[in-house]
């Protein structure tokens, strides 16, 4: 099967005296949903970030969905971006726009034209609960309803590959199984890629995945 990361003895910092992932070596299988653990610290939203760009490889190499992501022009970014979504754990929504221009920002990005976008965006927030909450703001939902609207922002457009950084860490039960849901959901039905990031692999999950563990800059895969 298709690799949508490749990792080659990676290693990712952010100055010249520390190194946070050191010589890392590891695949991630097109299709799969994979949960990366570690202690605090350990480097788990740093290789996160490195997968979407935001941190440039150190020393080594790092392929994401084809596409060589050390020295990356900007512009090969942005269309790398195009074909991933992100989920924060402080959500990042637009405070000034409500919850149904927050949803379609990816679309509108990616040129789906105004009527597609509208439907999509109707069909992701009854997925998550919150089509009742439109045109509500950010500020006015909960921190667990911001969530479901992140996620649902992280579908929109269909990605390849969705990298979430403890995407339950804050949340209510109620809206941590939405999520959680939605998540396997992406894989099984969207052939999306999943790569997690958290402190707690839920006991119940309905979907097979692989764990790579972050201990003292290495990475590696509990069989």
């Amino acid at each position: 099967m298709d690799k949508v990361i490749i990792a080659q003895e990676l290693s990712l910092s952010y100055n010249t005296s520390e190194t946070i992932i050191n010589k890392a070596t590891f695949s991630i299988t097109s299709g799969s949903f994979v949960f990366i653990t570690g202690a605090s610290g350990s480097g788990k939203s740093t290789l996160l970030k490195s997968f979407y760009g935001a941190l440039k490889p150190a020393l080594g190499e790092l392929t994401v969905g084809g596409v060589q992501m050390q020295g990356i022009s900007g512009k090969k970014l942005n269309f790398l971006r195009r074909h991933i979504g992100i989920v924060f754990q402080d959500y990042k929504l637009v405070k000034e726009w409500n919850i149904e221009k927050n949803v379609m920002l990816p679309l509108l990005i990616n040129g789906y034209a105004r009527d597609v976008s509208e439907i999509q965006v109707k069909k992701l927030l009854t997925h998550v609960k919150l089509n009742h909450q439109s045109g509500k703001y950010p500020l006015e939902l909960s921190g667990g309803e911001q969530q479901r609207v992140a996620m649902a922002r992280a579908l929109a457009h269909n990605p390849i590959l969705i990298l979430a950084d403890e995407p339950t860490g804050n949340l209510d039960e109620y809206s941590s199984k939405v999520i959680w849901n939605l998540l396997e959901g992406a894989v099984s039905q969207l052939k999306a890629t999943v790569v997690v990031v958290t402190h707690h692999i839920p006991e119940s999950m309905n979907i097979g995945y692989k764990h790579f563990h972050i201990e003292y800059g290495s990475v590696y895969e509990i069989v």
